[in-house]
């Protein structure tokens, strides 16, 4: 259901903090891999992301949320230095604080407006495994961080609900975390990937019942959750809410 009210960045910005410095700059032509890392006092460092990816880092969502946009949002990759005036706690009040910031970052550099609509849609629901959580807890002083490639995701400070929120891209479904688990944790999770992965609805098959060709020899997704982390993914259907992208720009470089 397509609400009613077009939603525009740029009027929140003063009831939300803006970052004080924000340079953004083409990626190398060559650059592998995107990544984000949250650095001491609130510094964000994003590098070789599109404006896609920035989106679902903003607000939670994954790329099969994220409609409409010109088809650049994909295919131009950039290197993003933000630092905030004041340093933002690495806390769940800081965490949400700083994707607002990215919010309205979009809004000013890259003239993004959007509106929401909500459709019933195939999901994930990620559970506890049979024989419980193979899960290291994080020491106090770790600095959250997550690197993502094909077929490895790298974990440092990492909750059991970003995790979800970060396999939703690969699977093209949202995934619900109904684990119970509230701590922090570092880990490292290998699989095969499925030919298409990466494509979210484009192209990933819909769950481990269907057959799909494999890139060699290993575990899939699936398998690799239940072996190296104890965590399994139920298929449900619920309520998907999606993005729908009205406007974006190309910024200038600084």
């Amino acid at each position: 259901m397509r609400t009613s009210l077009l939603i525009v960045l740029a009027a929140c910005i003063a009831s939300a903090q803006s970052f004080e410095v924000a340079s953004i700059k083409p990626a190398a032509p060559d650059a592998r891999g995107m990544g984000f890392r949250v650095q001491p006092g609130g510094r964000l460092k994003m590098t070789n992301v599109t404006v896609r990816v920035m989106v679902t880092y903003a607000w939670d969502i994954r790329d099969h949320q994220v409609a409409g946009g010109p088809a650049w949002l994909d295919t131009e990759h950039f290197d993003i230095l933000a630092k905030p005036e004041n340093e933002i706690p690495q806390t769940p009040e800081g965490r949400e604080l700083q994707k607002r910031m990215v919010q309205a970052l979009l809004a000013e550099r890259f003239g993004f407006k959007y509106h929401r609509e909500t459709k019933e849609m195939p999901i994930y629901v990620l559970v506890i495994a049979k024989n419980g959580p193979k899960l290291a807890t994080s020491a106090p002083e770790t600095q959250g961080e997550m690197m993502m490639s094909r077929g490895k995701l790298e974990a440092k400070k990492m909750k059991t609900g970003n995790l979800a929120n970060g396999l939703a891209g690969r699977l093209g479904r949202n995934i619900v975390d109904q684990t119970g688990l509230t701590g922090d944790y570092d880990f490292t999770l290998e699989w095969t990937p499925d030919v298409g992965e990466g494509m979210g609805s484009k192209g990933l098959p819909e769950g481990p019942s269907r057959e799909a060709p494999q890139l060699a020899e290993g575990p899939s997704l699936f398998t690799a959750l239940q072996e190296q982390l104890g965590l399994r993914l139920d298929s449900q259907k619920g309520p998907v809410e999606i993005l729908v992208i009205d406007r974006a720009e190309k910024p200038s470089e600084n």
